[in-house]
């Protein structure tokens, strides 16, 4: 639960990776903004996502912590598979795999983001999620079109909750359907909810909904405590799809 705030400002955070900022503390303008500081160690990144913090900013600015004021997230069994894409699904012999490319992952993701609008995604960041993957904590689901690597996702996985990062297409569809294939097996890997952080029209067409921060923070209460990591996720697994 978390506490009323009596004065928004932002937190600097100390050296101590257990400090946790209160997110009704976060500002209005920009939505979410509630820390600075600290580093992206290990325990740090945990405990600020057991609580509903992620970090985004761009170098060479200070990490940035934010935890807005209504969360997008999306419950699996809501996942809206359209017509259209479930036929696009259907005429392709893509494979979906977990945890085997997760370097290239995260590159290609941090490629897509800097053809864009510029990528958050730096070698910092890069480093500090490869050392959560290589701990069980991050984790990359991968869509295939034989030995090429076309689409996916990655993101951390405490307890029930997979806290979605950022994901890639290089060709139609493939984004969507790694995130269908993690719904689509999210009861086996006893995955509650996915975080997506922050609302567009394209997560919601795809079936997530606006949480306000308070019941997040109590469904985090839930979900991740304890923070236990998810053994279903294995390296070298296959999601098949089933449409």
């Amino acid at each position: 639960m978390t506490q009323p705030a009596t004065n928004k400002s932002i937190t600097y955070l100390n050296e101590s990776p257990f400090e946790i900022p209160f997110p009704e503390n976060a500002l209005d303008e920009p939505d979410g903004l509630c820390a600075m500081g600290g580093d992206l160690s290990k325990t740090r990144l945990i405990n600020m996502y057991q609580h509903g913090f992620f970090p985004w900013y761009s170098e060479p600015d200070p990490i940035l912590w934010w935890h807005p004021k209504e969360r997008c997230a999306l419950f699996p069994t809501d996942f809206h598979l359209s017509r259209s894409l479930k036929k696009h699904i259907k005429k392709q012999t893509w494979t979906v795999k977990v945890n085997t490319s997760f370097s290239d992952v995260i590159q290609a993701c941090s490629d897509s983001r800097a053809d864009k609008e510029g990528t958050w995604i730096s070698n910092d960041i890069k480093n500090a999620y490869s050392a959560l993957h290589r701990s069980g904590v991050a984790h990359s689901i991968e869509v295939w079109e034989g030995d090429l690597l076309i689409g996916g996702l990655y993101g951390v996985c405490l307890g029930r909750v997979f806290f979605g990062e950022s994901m890639f297409s290089r060709k139609e569809n493939a984004s969507k359907t790694a995130l269908y294939a993690l719904c689509q097996h999210a009861n086996a890997a006893n995955i509650h909810l996915i975080d997506c952080q922050v609302e567009s029209d394209h997560l919601i067409t795809l079936g997530a909904t606006l949480i306000p921060r308070i019941k997040f923070c109590d469904l985090l209460d839930d979900y991740c405590t304890p923070p236990q990591l998810n053994g279903y996720l294995q390296l070298n697994s296959i999601l098949p799809i089933q449409v």
